[in-house]
């Protein structure tokens, strides 16, 4: 029974700074593109920048 009294505030707790970091990630824009992430994977990089030069590894 003792197990109780602490195993509830404890997942009360975590249940609460669970919820919170879930509405931090939503006030803060995590989820507002959820198709640009997938979709910028499939596009190709030809344009570099300027200043950025280099071709990579074994030129």
């Amino acid at each position: 029974m003792t197990n109780l009294l602490l195993l509830i505030p404890a997942a009360l707790f975590l249940g609460l700074l669970g919820l919170g970091a879930y509405l931090w990630a939503l006030k803060s824009g995590q989820f507002d593109d959820m198709e640009g992430a997938a979709a910028r994977i499939l596009l190709d990089d030809e344009e570099l920048e300027d200043g950025d030069e280099d071709d990579g590894p074994g030129d």
